[in-house]
């Protein structure tokens, strides 16, 4: 069986803040982020799962996330995609 590797959004439910992230176990890394294993986003949970995008190719998924990271327009264009999802999670 083939192993994903996946992009994601996190948002915050103590003050809706949203991190993007890359990892190839999505669960755990969620579980991560919420019992504060994670320095950078440790004071701003919980987080909730609003988005993922799964690849086949770890390359494929780095790139992706330093994209969303790095480039605020591909940032911008995914927000505005799940704009509903972003508000409502």
């Amino acid at each position: 069986m083939m192993k994903m590797h996946y992009v994601y959004l996190l948002k915050s439910k103590k003050n809706g803040r949203l991190y993007t992230g890359f990892t190839d176990d999505l669960k755990q890394r969620l579980q991560d982020h919420n019992t504060g294993k994670s320095p950078y986003t440790k004071n701003n949970r919980p987080y909730v799962l609003i988005y993922y995008e799964a690849y086949a190719s770890r390359f494929d998924a780095q790139k992706r996330e330093r994209s969303l990271k790095l480039r605020s327009n591909a940032s911008l264009q995914l927000r505005r995609r799940i704009k509903l999802s972003i508000d409502e999670g």
